[in-house]
C-alpha cells in the first residue's frame, strides 16, 4: 500500500496558497519518486501545522505545490522530553537524532564533554547542527510527526546545565545506580535526560550533573553504547509517562 509523501515546508502558507519546496525535497519528489503534476502530498511546517497539497510543477531545484485543506497532525506526546546528548561520531549521532525525533523528543542539546571524541566549534559546529536538523526533518517526514524537535547549538556540559529550564526531573542513566524508573512518581509535563558520549562522562561531569539536580537511574545491568542508552531511555520514559503504548 503506497503512502502519500510527506514534505517539510517551513514557509507553509494557508489553504489556497502555493509554496516552492527546497531543492532536496524537490529532487526527491521529481527524480527519486518520479512524481508529476497532480500528485498528492502532505506538507507540514515543523511547528505543528499540516496540510494536504498537490504538486503543480516546477523543477528539480524548486518544485511548486498548491496548498489544500488543513489536516489534523499526529498529536505530540504529553511528556516533553529534553535530551542532553554527548556528541558521538558520525552515524551514531545521526541515529540518536533520528530515533529521538521518531520517539517524540522535544529538544536535543548536543553536548561536548571531556571524553567526546568529536570536537566542534565555529563553522564546523554550525554545519553539523544543520546536518542534524536535516536528519530530524527526514525523521519527521517518515514517522508522521508535524513538529520538529529543537536542535540546540552544540555546547559544553556546564553551559548546557546552566541553560536548562527549571521544570521537571533530571535523570542520568547509570548501570551502577541503585534504582530504575519503576515506581518513580509521574514527572509532570517535562523531563530531562543526560546521556554521555562513547567514553561516558568523567567524574567531574557526573558531580556537576548531580549538583544540577540529575538523579542516577538504572536502565538495566548492561553497559549500553551512547546511542543505545539514549534510545532505550527515551522509549522507557515515553512508555511510562508519554504516548508509547506499553
Amino acid at each position: 500500500m503506497s503512502r502519500t509523501p510527506r514534505i517539510h515546508c517551513p514557509d507553509l502558507p494557508p489553504a489556497g496558497g502555493s509554496a516552492t519546496l527546497a531543492e532536496s525535497a524537490s529532487r526527491h519528489l521529481l527524480r527519486v519518486l518520479r512524481l508529476g503534476p497532480g500528485a498528492e502530498l502532505t506538507v507540514f511546517d515543523g511547528c505543528g501545522r499540516e496540510h494536504a497539497a498537490r504538486l503543480t510543477g516546477g523543477t528539480v531545484r524548486a518544485a511548486t505545490v498548491a496548498v489544500l485543506d488543513a489536516r489534523e497532525p499526529v498529536p505530540e506526546s504529553p511528556l516533553t522530553v529534553r535530551l542532553l546528548q554527548g556528541v558521538g561520531r558520525g552515524e551514531r549521532m545521526d541515529l540518536v537524532i533520528q530515533k529521538a525525533t521518531e520517539l517524540g523528543v522535544g529538544s536535543i542539546v548536543p553536548v561536548l564533554s571531556a571524553r567526546s571524541v568529536v570536537r566542534l566549534s565555529g563553522d564546523r559546529a554550525a554545519r553539523r547542527r544543520a546536518h542534524w536538523q536535516s536528519v530530524a526533518i527526514g525523521a519527521c517526514e517518515q514517522c508522521g510527526r508535524a513538529t520538529l524537535p529543537a536542535i540546540i547549538e552544540p555546547c559544553g556540559l556546564d553551559e548546557a546545565l546552566a541553560k536548562l529550564p527549571a521544570d521537571g526531573p533530571r535523570l542520568l542513566p547509570d548501570p551502577a545506580a541503585a534504582a530504575g524508573l519503576a515506581g518513580r512518581p509521574a514527572p509532570g509535563p517535562a523531563l530531562t535526560l543526560l546521556i554521555g558520549p562513547e567514553g561516558g562522562l568523567d567524574e567531574a561531569e557526573i558531580r556537576a550533573a548531580g549538583a544540577a539536580g540529575f538523579q542516577r537511574v538504572r536502565l538495566g545491568p548492561r553497559v549500553l553504547r551512547t546511542e543505545t542508552a539514549a534510545i532505550a531511555a527515551i522509549a522507557l520514559v515515553q512508555g511510562l509517562w508519554g504516548d508509547l503504548a506499553v
